[in-house]
């Protein structure tokens, strides 16, 4: 996951921290040290480090921070406001003009994902009520017209694309058919290169000229450090960019990108990829991301991805018949269901608060969930239902079924057994009020999830 290393080495430094009681002005110098090795290490630009470190020791060695009560707290709460700061302090939005389309002109060089997160932005803009237009601008990679078709497709937007004709002559007449045809926004899909070129900006500054975008898009591969930051700088310098978008920050990223853009710019991250579904694209929160940084969790995020991708029906269904303690393995694989909408098992439980550390070393493989489901599936309605039939020589037919050994179905089986008798006891204790946990968190899939080792 992203900042690992980064979320780790901060850690181990405001532990000392915490462990010395009061503080000198000595411990806090000797802190930021290591916090700025730790930034160096992430591949943070040096003057941004530097200048980070700086800042946060001016503030904590005033009397405020120095004279509290728990002195290592107040650190720490000014290390999340400045790394807040240096992301941007807020998010922001996308600028949309009185009277449409809004042009938005997606920008970058070749490999970075631009056709890919072009379809993703297209995806969410179309649930927000928006009605985009992606249009194929890139004739010089083999199969990119092409690509943005399948992607565009995937997403369920309108495709708009005039073969290999002048980039600057299909944007044109793409604004003229997002006004003919309804179509509010307007996504270019630019033409990349493999480094930044005069022929690549000329091009691209043609384009910008002619269509007069609201919003110039730079899509830059985190996985790349500072060499995304010396990307975002060059096209900023040339075409005056409005935002980026931060790919595979659900990779083994070291974060430099994400920490350093905004500072070398004065352009903020707008958006972040993290993962490789068209629905992995989030908006970027500054102070979400630096909440997860310093291994506070981001449940905010956390709950508006439950709220979006569960269906709030089939949650309600649920939570009456745990108060019943009416669980049963139907109701085990549809909480499985709408627990793999929301992404890696992994990246949900980073983003509960305390979990990042903890998380690093565990063997958590998001095909248990598949091998679990094979078992559950391979088990007839009436078994499903009624696991208490299950016979030994049932658990038998249901091994061979699904690939897996009856020892895998007798442990399934107790699991599913100890959740209902989990169930049953809280439900007992608080007078069978709702079941108010989010579907599967800490529920049906810390259970189902627990011990299960295929």
């Amino acid at each position: 996951m992203a900042f690992e290393g980064l979320s780790e080495k901060l850690s181990n430094a405001f532990k000392r921290l915490k462990n010395k009681g009061k503080l000198t002005e000595a411990d806090v110098k000797e802190a930021m040290r290591e916090v700025r090795m730790a930034l160096l290490e992430a591949d943070v630009n040096y003057k941004v480090a530097k200048d980070f470190t700086k800042k946060v020791t001016d503030r904590a060695v005033g009397s405020d921070v120095m004279e509290s009560l728990t002195p290592a707290q107040m650190v720490i709460k000014i290390v999340n406001e400045e790394l807040t700061e240096l992301m941007g302090g807020e998010e922001v939005r996308l600028k949309f003009p009185k009277k449409p389309p809004c042009v938005i002109m997606m920008c970058g060089l070749q490999g970075s994902g631009k056709t890919t997160h072009t379809g993703k932005l297209a995806k969410m803009l179309k649930k927000q009520g928006h009605r985009p237009l992606a249009v194929a601008c890139d004739i010089y990679r083999p199969a990119a017209i092409e690509q943005l078709r399948v992607v565009s497709k995937q997403a369920d937007v309108h495709f708009f694309e005039k073969g290999t004709q002048d980039p600057v002559k299909t944007a044109q007449q793409a604004i003229k058919h997002a006004k003919d045809y309804g179509n509010d926004i307007v996504i270019l899909d630019t033409a990349g290169r493999l480094h930044i070129d005069q022929e690549l900006m000329g091009e691209l500054e043609k384009i910008k000229k002619a269509v007069e975008p609201q919003e110039i898009l730079l899509v830059v591969d985190s996985m790349t450090g500072q060499d995304a930051v010396n990307v975002a700088k060059s096209f900023n310098e040339l075409l005056d960019i409005t935002g980026v978008v931060l790919t595979k920050l659900d990779g083994d990223t070291r974060g430099g990108a994400a920490l350093s853009v905004k500072a070398v710019t004065g352009k903020p991250i707008k958006y972040a990829g993290t993962g490789e579904k068209l629905d992995d694209l989030e908006i970027f929160h500054p102070d979400r991301m630096a909440s997860r940084i310093l291994g506070m969790g981001d449940m905010l995020t956390l709950i508006e991805a439950a709220e979006e991708k569960i269906d709030k029906k089939k949650a309600e269904e649920m939570a009456q018949k745990l108060t019943k303690s009416q669980m049963d393995f139907n109701d085990l694989l549809e909480q499985f269901g709408q627990i793999k909408k929301m992404g890696p098992i992994k990246g949900i439980l980073s983003k509960l608060p305390g979990m990042e550390q903890q998380i690093q070393d565990m063997d958590i493989d998001d095909r248990q969930i598949d091998r679990i489901e094979a078992i559950i599936l391979s088990m007839t309605p009436e078994e499903r239902a009624k696991p208490s039939i299950i016979n030994p020589s049932r658990k038998r037919r249901i091994a061979a079924g699904s690939g897996m050994k009856v020892e895998d179905v007798n442990r399934l089986i107790k699991q599913l057994e100890q959740m209902q008798k989990f169930i049953k006891k809280v439900t007992k204790k608080n007078g069978k009020k709702k079941y108010k946990r989010l579907p599967g968190l800490g529920g049906p899939l810390g259970g189902a999830m627990g011990g299960m080792k295929f």
